[in-house]
C-alpha cells in the first residue's frame, strides 16, 4: 500500500479558482495519467461505430467473410483497449480523488491547530466539520472529473468530425448545438452555484446546532430544554432541506438538458441518414455508423455536464476552505524578532504585569477572584492563549519565546478542554506506542497521575482499562469523570509551568479534598498555578492570591487571608457555599 503525498507549499489562498489550480498542480502527474486514460477510453469508443459501419458495407452487404471478421476483430480491439484504459483511469481517479480530499483535510487540520483559540471565536464548530467532510469530497470530485472531461471532449470532437464527413448536414447541425448546449449549461450553472452556497450554509448551520445540543445535552436535561432545542434543530433541518431541493431543481433540469439535447440530436440524424441511405447518397453501414456516433456523443456530453456541475460545487467548497485558511491566528510567533533564550526543565519566575502578579518557581500557587474571569484571564495571558497585556518569563518576554518551546513549558487546561475518539491510554498519553520508553513504565506514569486526578475508580469501571475505547468529548463519562481524567491528562505531561482553571468543579468535596492533597507533592520542583473559589484547594496552596478589578490585591496562605482580607473571606465563603 502507497502513501498519499501530502500537500507541499502554502496553499495559494487568494480566491477559490487559484485554489483549485495550485491543487491541481499539485498532482499534475495524476491528472496527465487520467487524461490520457480518458482519451484514449473515449476515442475508442468513438472508433466502434465507424468499424461496425465497416464490418456491415465490407462484410455483410458485400457477402465477404474475410472482411466481416476482420472489422469484427476490430471492433472486438477497440473494446478491449476501452476496457483495459478505462480500468487504469478508473485507478487513476480514485488515487486523484483521495488525494485532493486528503489534501483538504490536511490543510484543515493544520490551520485549525495554527489558529488554536481563536477559531472558535471566528469560525463555528459546524462549518469546520463541513469543510473537512463533504467539501473535501466535492474538491476529490473535481479531481476525479477533470481527466474524464478532457477524454470526454476530446472523444466528442472525435465523433463530431467523423459524423460530418459520413453526413454533413446532420453532422454540421450537432456542432451548431455545441455552443447552443454550452449557453444554456451556463445559464443554469449561476443559479447552481448561488443555491449551493446557500444549501452549503444551512447545512453548517445544522451541523453547528447538532454540535451545540450534543455538548451541551446533560445541560438541557438538567433544565429541561430538551424540546426547546429539538424545535430549533427541527426547523434548520426544514430550512436545510428546503435549500437542498432548491439545489435539486436545478440538478434536474440539468439532467433533463443532459438527455434531451443529444435525444433531438439522435433523432435528427436518423431522419436525415435515412432519407439519404434511400436515396443512395449513403450506404446502410454508414447510416448505422452515423447514429452509433450521434448515440454515443451522449456520453460525453453527459461528462461534460457533470464535470460543470461538480467544479461548481467545488468552487462553492474551495471558497469556504479559503476562507477558513485566510484567517489569521491572534496569536503569532515573534521569537525571530530578538535573541531567543531557551530553558532547560527548572521554571522560572512568572509575571504578569497586568495584574501584578507573581509565579514563584517550584511553588504551587492558588489564584482567586472575585471575578473569575479575571483569574482565568490571567491564566490566559501566562500561557499566551490571548496577547492581551506583558507576561515575562525569567528576564525575557513570552513572546519572545518560540511557540513551540513555549507549548512544551507551559500548559494551561480550561474547562472548555475535550478527550478525542480513541483509547483512553492515548487519550491520556498523546505519545503512548511512538515513545521508545518500554510502555510498562509509561503505563506507572500514567496510573500516578490517575491516581492523583483521583480518577483510579474510573479507569478501572472501564471494561478494558486504559485499553478501553471513548467516542470523541468522552460522551459516556459523568462531568465529574471527565474531569479527572483531563487533569490526569496534564499531570503526565510533566511540563515546568502547569495552569489549571477550575480544575475540580464537577467533583464532590471528598474527590476534591483527594486532589488537593495529592497535587502538590506530585508537583514538587515544578511551578503549579490553580485558578480555583474552593477553600480545599485554597487550604492546600503554598500560596494563594487575591485578585480584584484584574488586579492583585492580597497574597498570603489562605489561613492568612482569611483573618487579614475580608474581601477574601467574602469570596471564599461565596464560592464555598
Amino acid at each position: 500500500m502507497r502513501d498519499l503525498p501530502e500537500p507541499v507549499g502554502d496553499p495559494d489562498s487568494r480566491s477559490a479558482t487559484r485554489f483549485l489550480l495550485w491543487l491541481a498542480r499539485g498532482q499534475v502527474r495524476g491528472l496527465v495519467a487520467a487524461t490520457v486514460f480518458g482519451v484514449t477510453t473515449m476515442v475508442a469508443t468513438a472508433l466502434v461505430p465507424a468499424a461496425i459501419g465497416q464490418a456491415i458495407d465490407a462484410g455483410l452487404d458485400a457477402r465477404d467473410p474475410g472482411a466481416l471478421m476482420a472489422w469484427t476483430g476490430v471492433v472486438l480491439a477497440l473494446g478491449a483497449v476501452h476496457t483495459a484504459t478505462a480500468m487504469l483511469r478508473h485507478r487513476v481517479v480514485a488515487r486523484n480523488y483521495l488525494v485532493g480530499a486528503f489534501a483538504t483535510v490536511i490543510l484543515t487540520v493544520r490551520k485549525i491547530v495554527q489558529l488554536g483559540n481563536t477559531l472558535p471565536k471566528r469560525l463555528a464548530s459546524g462549518e469546520v466539520l463541513s469543510i473537512g467532510v463533504s467539501d473535501a469530497d466535492r474538491i476529490g470530485d473535481a479531481m476525479v472529473i477533470t481527466g474524464r472531461g478532457v477524454g470526454a471532449l476530446v472523444g466528442l470532437i472525435v465523433a463530431g468530425g467523423m459524423l460530418i464527413s459520413t453526413v454533413p448536414e446532420a453532422g454540421w447541425a450537432a456542432v451548431a448545438a455545441v455552443p447552443l448546449a454550452a449557453f444554456g449549461i451556463g445559464r443554469l450553472l449561476r443559479p447552481l452555484h448561488s443555491r449551493q452556497q446557500d444549501q452549503r450554509a444551512a447545512q453548517a448551520d445544522l451541523a453547528t446546532r447538532a454540535s451545540d445540543i450534543v455538548a451541551g445535552l446533560r445541560a438541557l436535561r438538567g433544565i429541561g430544554g430538551e424540546d426547546v432545542f429539538l424545535d430549533r434543530y427541527r426547523a434548520q433541518s426544514q430550512a436545510t432541506m428546503r435549500a437542498g431541493i432548491r439545489v435539486a431543481v436545478v440538478d434536474a433540469l440539468l439532467v433533463g438538458y443532459k438527455a434531451l439535447l443529444p435525444g433531438l440530436l439522435v433523432a435528427l440524424v436518423v431522419w436525415v441518414g435515412a432519407r439519404q441511405a434511400i436515396s443512395g447518397a449513403i450506404t446502410p453501414g454508414e447510416l448505422v455508423a452515423a447514429y452509433g456516433y450521434t448515440a454515443y456523443l451522449i456520453s460525453p456530453f453527459g461528462t461534460l455536464t457533470a464535470m460543470a456541475g461538480k467544479w461548481a460545487k467545488a468552487h462553492v467548497a474551495a471558497e469556504r476552505l479559503v476562507r477558513l485558511l485566510n484567517i489569521e491566528p491572534e496569536i503569532t510567533d515573534m521569537s525571530g524578532a530578538g535573541p531567543v533564550h531557551v530553558w532547560g526543565p527548572s521554571p522560572q519566575r512568572i509575571v504578569d504585569v497586568e495584574s501584578g502578579l507573581t509565579l514563584a518557581p517550584g511553588r504551587f500557587t492558588a489564584v482567586t477572584a472575585t471575578e473569575p474571569a479575571d483569574a482565568a484571564a490571567i491564566a490566559h495571558r501566562i500561557g499566551r492563549l490571548s496577547d492581551d497585556g506583558r507576561v515575562l518569563y525569567g528576564e525575557q518576554k513570552i513572546t519572545d519565546l518560540p511557540l513551540g518551546v513555549l507549548r512544551k513549558t507551559i500548559i494551561v487546561t480550561t474547562p472548555e478542554d475535550r478527550l478525542f475518539s480513541g483509547t483512553l491510554r492515548e487519550q491520556l498519553d498523546p505519545h503512548a506506542g511512538v515513545r521508545e520508553t518500554a510502555s510498562r513504565s509509561r503505563d506507572a506514569a500514567i496510573m500516578d497521575a490517575i491516581d492523583v486526578a483521583s480518577a483510579s475508580n474510573v479507569v478501572n469501571e472501564l471494561p478494558a482499562g486504559l485499553d478501553s475505547y471513548l467516542h470523541a468529548a468522552g460522551q459516556e463519562l459523568s462531568g465529574g469523570q471527565l474531569q479527572r481524567l483531563l487533569l490526569a491528562r496534564a499531570l503526565i505531561t510533566e511540563v515546568p509551568v502547569l495552569v489549571l482553571v477550575e480544575p475540580t468543579t464537577a467533583v464532590d468535596a471528598h474527590t476534591e479534598a483527594e486532589i488537593a492533597s495529592r497535587l502538590g507533592p506530585a508537583r514538587a520542583g515544578k511551578t503549579t498555578m490553580v485558578v480555583t473559589s474552593s477553600p480545599i484547594v485554597l487550604s492546600r496552596a503554598d500560596h494563594v492570591v487575591m485578585v480584584s478589578a484584574g488586579r492583585v490585591v492580597a497574597e498570603g496562605t489562605h489561613a492568612e487571608l482569611l483573618k487579614t482580607h475580608p474581601e477574601y473571606a467574602r469570596t471564599v465563603a461565596r464560592d464555598g457555599q
